[in-house]
């Protein structure tokens, strides 16, 4: 389990910072969207994994936690979302 956090924050991590530039991601984002299709996973998960890690991020940042950073959030899983599902 250890290892599979330290890969969702490295991959959260990669993306946030060139969240402007996913096109440099391709190949990583193609990966791993051809990883969880073999894992079983499927579109509606997506939905389910960010309502988990929105709510996940609220509760950790607590006052940090503005509308501004949720709309940030938001916009930026629907990103990486849109690209999992393109390149699957």
């Amino acid at each position: 389990m250890e290892a599979q956090y330290r890969k969702l924050m490295d991959m959260l991590h990669t993306i946030v910072m060139r969240l402007d530039h996913l096109d440099q991601l391709t190949a990583e984002i193609a990966a791993m969207a051809a990883r969880h299709e073999g894992y079983g996973v499927k579109p509606v998960h997506y939905l389910y994994v960010g309502d988990a890690l929105l709510w996940t991020l609220e509760k950790g940042l607590g006052k940090d936690w503005t509308e501004e950073v949720a709309l940030a959030w938001q916009e930026s899983y629907a990103t990486l979302t849109a690209s999992m599902l393109e390149e699957a």
